[in-house]
């Protein structure tokens, strides 16, 4: 067959490259751009907190950047000579005021987030940064700004909420859950008892997550993966609470802004949710997703915390891709197994979907699906084409749109969206994960995927009704267990592949050819080549196949590597090859490792005839190799860089929709960000060309492949 490789560096690109310049700013080593004010300032560890706190203030509070002001003096000292000037790191001033501290409302004091080692940092209670929270009590004031009441101090890692009370005997500072819903906050959010729902920002999601899995792990001394499991238990009480209570303004899942403070606020918070865990469990007795032994077994004070966490988030409304980033770091640091279940990287997983392009109408499988990325990644493709369908992509959806969009989300994942996997503790988590963004349990089978449909698993069942071999799957995406140290040697699992790739084969010595030796059969097969199998006899024939190999199947000159690749040709139509460097999985499962992401679209009947009769025709096969996957060794952010070394920027647009005094209307500002060193998507691009000059090969060779959703 032709390989048609790609150049990355034509006339079109360069002129391309030279419009996008246009577009692009640049910030020196060590610069970053300044979400409030705009314009480049130096990146230190505070400034990191800093920008993450004023992104959330405008996606989350709602709060326009133009009524934030960065290193504001503030009077402090009270009167006479003791009077100075301190800055606060974020100002909120009164919407559409000036920065004057008679239009003073809030404050926040940011300060570098501290340095963790291997162990989970323990959170700190109020009382145990009195000395830190003098230092935003001074900025709050005493009686001379009255209007000044709202308070945060946070390091990244620790969130302090103050609220400010002007009596007549002086101020009083009370720590909080969170703020109170203010003018200056204009967003639109849903009420829900003290304080409004918001769309959760991603990287503010990632630190909530994190905060209460390392609430539970570091002050209550669980085990990481028992830690884990109870924030599963709330996060799933949450998603019920949300879709039972919306509309009607009674929901159970809360913390009142000083329920948190109290022994009689945190037992009255233990009784709803555990009233409530009661019935979620009741609720999916039939899915099996809970035993009725499954308990909360946190303190009050554990419970309250990681309540008063969630509780304010809009998960429902929350961008699927902001759900599923947050999700999938924290679940995949706590449930790497030591069975070659190395998660995949997520910018490998979007490349795979996106080549793939699975469409409304197609059902998708992931044999071993882990924690569900693949799954996920699925959903969010289907969102963001519904959003470009309709030109509201990169603008957040409306509550109209929320609605709409989690329907369509749920009636796919119920109808078309199937993983499974042999551990079972990761189908429970992805199906905690499948709910969390489709508010359906959706369908993952507990199974063997390998010996399927035999076996003894409890789902091998259902999974036959709904997905039998070679009926029902348009797309398969997978990334197998790997290795030669985690053999398949149980005859009755391997015996189903005699005829395919667990055959022993040796060369003729005068010819060179492949010979195989039919006295012989290999006692054990690693599992990534059983998977090959496995894969092409699951898809319809003019499925699309995306599977995650290590490097040595595809390259190793050895007869039972050749014998494999051969059996793929022969079987299907290869669509792409596209390499990954070692940084990918190093970063994301601490394994060093070279892989591929091979494509394939598997052969019709008739087809397999004629490869086998040899007059089969040459066909272009896209291939491309990844230089760079946007981090490095260490799993740190790997940015462009000019000749000169500055760091490359690009200016975006930050949009919300946010109420102001009763009209919805778009907030948009524009800000530079550095660009990410990540091949992958520039891949992606290059498929989407490729594809539009050569189609697909084989049957239905339009829709297979093709068009792939920019």
């Amino acid at each position: 067959m032709d390989l048609d490789i790609p150049s990355l560096n034509t006339e079109k690109d360069k002129a391309a490259k030279q419009a996008e310049d246009s577009q692009v700013v640049t910030l020196k080593e060590g610069e970053v751009d300044d979400f409030i004010d705009g314009g480049a300032i130096k990146e230190t560890p505070k400034e990191k907190v800093r920008q993450r706190v004023a992104r959330a203030l405008f996606h989350e509070h709602g709060i326009a950047p133009s009524d934030m002001a960065r290193d504001f003096p503030v009077t402090v000292g009270g009167n006479g000579s003791s009077r100075r000037k301190k800055k606060a790191d974020i100002a909120v001033f009164a919407r559409g005021t000036k920065h004057t501290e008679e239009n003073l409302r809030r404050v926040v004091v940011c300060k570098p987030e501290p340095k963790q080692s291997k162990h989970v940092v323990k959170l700190r209670e109020p009382e145990q940064a009195e000395k830190d929270l003098q230092e935003l009590k001074d900025l709050l004031g005493h009686d001379e700004r009255p209007q000044c009441v709202d308070g945060l101090w946070t390091d990244g890692v620790n969130f302090f909420f103050l609220k400010k009370k002007v009596t007549p005997f002086g101020a009083t500072y009370d720590p909080r859950s969170g703020w109170d819903v203010a003018p200056e906050s204009v967003g639109s959010r849903t009420v829900a008892s003290h304080q409004r729902l918001r769309r959760a920002e991603p990287e503010m999601l990632k630190v909530t997550f994190r905060r209460c899995h390392n609430y539970i792990h570091g002050n209550e001394g669980m085990p990481k993966d028992a830690a884990f499991w109870q924030f599963l238990y709330l996060l799933f009480a949450k998603m019920y609470d949300e879709r039972k209570s919306r509309g009607t303004g009674k929901a159970r899942f809360y913390a009142g802004m000083t329920e948190l403070f109290s022994s009689e606020g945190r037992t009255a918070i233990r009784e709803r949710i555990e009233d409530l865990f009661e019935e979620v469990k009741r609720e999916y007795a039939k899915d099996k997703l809970f035993k009725p032994t499954d308990e909360i077994t946190l303190s009050d004070k554990a419970l309250a915390f990681i309540v008063s966490e969630l509780a304010p988030y809009d998960l429902g409304g929350t961008d699927v891709d902001a759900k599923g980033i947050a999700y999938q770091e924290l679940v995949g640091t706590n449930l790497r197994g030591d069975r070659g279940q190395y998660f995949t990287p997520r910018s490998a997983v979007k490349l795979m979907v996106e080549i793939l392009d699975p469409q409304e109408d197609e059902t998708v499988l992931d044999p071993t699906c882990g924690t569900g990325g693949f799954l996920a990644e699925t959903l969010n493709h289907l969102h963001h084409k519904w959003q470009k369908e309709e030109g509201t992509f990169g603008f957040p959806d409306t509550p109209e749109q929320q609605e709409r969009y989690r329907d369509k989300l749920r009636a796919y994942a119920e109808e078309h969206l199937f993983g499974a996997d042999f551990d079972p503790f990761l189908v429970r988590a992805t199906t905690m994960n499948i709910m969390t963004l489709a508010d359906t349990t959706s369908n993952v089978f507990h199974m063997d995927s390998l010996a399927f449909p035999q076996g003894h698993l409890p789902g091998n069942a259902p999974a036959s009704e709904r997905i039998p071999l070679g009926k029902a799957v348009d797309v398969l995406l997978t990334n197998p267990p790997f290795g030669a140290d985690i053999p398949v040697s149980d005859e009755s699992v391997l015996r189903p592949y005699r005829g395919g790739v667990a055959r022993t084969w040796t060369r003729d010595k005068e010819t060179g050819e492949l010979v195989e030796n039919i006295n012989s059969q290999p006692m054990s097969m690693a599992p990534e080549q059983l998977f090959i199998q496995r894969a092409i006899e699951w898809v319809k024939p003019g499925g699309r196949i995306g599977i995650v190999l290590p490097n040595g199947i595809l390259s190793n000159p050895g007869p039972s590597d050749e014998a494999i690749r051969r059996y793929i040709l022969e079987e299907c139509w290869l669509l792409a090859s596209i390499e990954l460097p070692v940084e990918a999985f190093i970063a994301d499962a601490d394994v060093n490792i070279l892989t591929t992401l091979l494509f394939l679209k598997r052969k019709t009947a008739e087809e397999v005839r004629i490869h086998r009769s040899g007059t089969e025709q040459p066909y272009p096969v896209f291939m491309a190799v990844a230089e760079k996957v946007g981090v490095d060794r260490r799993g740190n952010p790997l940015f462009k860089r000019h000749p000169n070394g500055d760091v490359v920027s690009e200016i975006r647009a930050e949009r919300e929709r946010i109420r102001i005094d009763g009209k919805l209307e778009i907030k948009e500002f524009k800000r530079t960000k550095q660009v990410i060193d990540n091949d992958l998507p520039e891949i992606a691009k290059k498929y989407r060309e490729f594809r539009k000059k050569y189609p697909a090969p084989g049957v239905n060779a339009d829709l297979a492949g093709s068009e792939v959703q920019a």
